[in-house]
């Protein structure tokens, strides 16, 4: 997103939950890739989304720091539970304390694993699905989770835009590979319906219909 519209947009929109800044900070001063958090901008939109939706129960793919599960958990229902899955066993003490911090630790049940290994044990029905894992395995995610999300329940998907290199069909590259082939799986599936938003690196919505 060019970079003055984006300025615009976040100094009229509500400010950032200082809990969350400090949290994007301290992501920026200590982990590599930072830019993984979701920051202000996707991170209100998808708290928007989870209130819309009020989920009992919420499946993100992909914790890292865990500034996107303390965003959906605001709009769980009072007796709702997140359940996030993350294969980095180095973070969860610190996406743990935040959690403590933002007042939802109560609400999140962190799994240590890669989905793939850990689906089976997952039993919940899900009113929304967070996917912000690893790029390459987006397909596979989807397929391990259609079957959890209740028919009118959604999938939020982030980086389907790639940076714009989502036009490079003939790229080497692995993890822009994996968005692509998603992209275009998705868009051949007929018991759901999509949209793709120009957020931050791109956010598709997903309604699954039956």
């Amino acid at each position: 997103m060019d970079r003055e519209l984006e300025k615009y947009i976040l100094d009229h929109s509500t400010p950032e939950d200082p809990l969350l800044e400090d949290l994007y900070r301290q992501t920026h001063l200590g982990f590599v890739n930072p830019n993984m958090a979701c920051g202000h901008l996707q991170g209100k939109f998808i708290e928007m989304i989870s209130r819309m939706v009020n989920p009992t129960y919420i499946l993100e793919i992909g914790t890292f720091t865990g500034y996107s599960a303390i965003c959906l958990a605001k709009g769980l229902k009072n007796e709702g539970m997140l359940i996030t899955v993350e294969a980095n066993d180095e973070l969860a003490r610190f996406n743990r304390s935040y959690f403590t911090k933002a007042g939802v630790a109560s609400k999140i049940k962190s799994i240590t694993g890669r989905l793939q290994d850990v689906a089976a044990t997952i039993s919940e029905e899900f009113d929304l699905v967070y996917i912000d894992g690893d790029k390459r395995e987006y397909s596979e995610y989807y397929w391990l989770i259609i079957d959890k999300v209740r028919p009118g329940g959604f999938i939020i998907t982030d980086n389907v835009l790639w940076g714009g290199k989502v036009f490079d069909k003939e790229t080497k590259d692995q993890q822009t590979k994996g968005i692509i082939e998603f992209n275009e799986m998705i868009r051949k599936q007929k018991n759901i319906e999509n949209i793709i938003l120009p957020v931050r690196d791109g956010v598709m919505l997903i309604r699954k219909i039956s």
